[in-house]
């Protein structure tokens, strides 16, 4: 049997082959198949240090709301210190909660957020490197910086944070309407961020990060979401309800769908008759088959609002028995009509 003896493997291979019912055995060994013919399993690493549980659809979601969120922070922070400063989104990554502590400075800006209705809590945490020139900012300070401080904030500072926090939060929350109406706000602010543990440490968290630039300094704002919060919302954050920031073709069936759907609609019309003005003992005492006098001329037109929005102008009349307008024109400027 010198060449007939089985390798480990060539065995392993033919049992699992006899046990999914491909190899029939006719009372004998019938041989393996060569070894360059056998399929080749793809392996793929896994670390179980930083295990990915949030989907790549949902990362691509998030990546793009938030960008669309930097631009708009960045718009209202400029307006805010009146100098131009820019927010760039530079990365959305998969970390444990200790990998992310780990990597912040100490002391810092930890802003510990209650977002409803997500479970748990968030982390707001602001650069000093960034922070403090904003601080200087809003003090009234001009181009010129003072020396880095390594400290904890102070009372006063910590007032003027929060105008930084709170417009974070009202344009994160602007962001967020399309997934979901957030209420958030500030439930305390920390200097050592290893004194806050929203989650365990080996806990998966989605830590999205935006880069700061005023004038020459640079400085980072982290938002840290816990893997729980964003779980059972993770069916709304897909990368297919986001659409491209470019507008695409209409396509004829596309153009057909949206007339159908136009055609089959209901809108509201009004016909102003007249406009006048009465005393408020006038109006107690009218009656049934009282006359209410008006300015209006009998001849000129009467508008017809579609919407609140002026249409056309027509004249009243009867058709049927029922009292009727007739349409005689229509008004291609609605914002003149207005003050007729």
């Amino acid at each position: 049997m010198g060449g007939d003896v089985l390798s480990q493997a060539e065995v392993e291979n033919l049992l699992s082959a006899m046990a999914a019912g491909g190899v029939e055995l006719p009372g004998a060994y019938a041989g393996t198949a060569p070894a360059s013919h056998r399929p080749r399993e793809k392996i793929t690493t896994y670390d179980f240090k930083r295990p990915e549980r949030v989907g790549k659809d949902q990362m691509r979601a998030l990546q793009t709301l938030h960008e669309g969120f930097g631009r708009n922070f960045g718009a209202a922070l400029s307006a805010m210190l009146r100098s131009i400063v820019e927010v760039k989104l530079t990365s959305v990554d998969q970390l444990t909660y200790s990998e992310f502590v780990f990597s912040l400075e100490n002391p810092t800006c930890f802003n510990l957020l209650k977002a409803e209705p997500l479970e748990g809590n968030l982390i707001l945490d602001i650069n000093p490197s960034i922070l403090f020139p904003i601080i200087d900012r809003l003090l009234g300070g001009g181009k010129e910086t003072s020396p880095l401080a390594r400290r904890p904030l102070t009372e006063i500072e910590l007032r003027l944070v929060k105008r930084i926090t709170d417009l974070f939060l009202h344009e994160l929350q602007h962001a967020w309407e399309n997934v979901l109406e957030l209420k958030l706000e500030v439930v305390r602010v920390e200097s050592n961020p290893q004194l806050v543990q929203i989650v365990p440490p080996n806990e998966v968290v989605v830590v999205v990060s935006f880069e700061l630039t005023l004038g020459d300094l640079r400085g980072m704002i982290n938002l840290c979401i816990p893997y729980n919060a964003l779980e059972r919302i993770s069916g709304k954050l897909s990368a297919n309800s986001w659409s491209a920031y470019g507008k695409r073709q209409c396509t004829p069936e596309t153009v057909a769908q949206l007339k159908n759907i136009i055609a089959t609609s209901l809108v509201n019309i009004k016909v102003q008759l007249a406009q006048t003005t009465i005393r408020a003992s006038e109006l107690v005492g009218l009656r049934v088959g009282d006359i209410i006098t008006t300015e209006k001329d009998i001849h000129s037109p009467l508008i017809v609002a579609v919407e609140g929005v002026p249409k056309f102008r027509a004249r009243p009349g009867q058709y049927k028995g029922r009292k009727a307008v007739l349409i005689e024109g229509i008004i291609e400027n609605p914002v003149e009509a207005l003050g007729e």
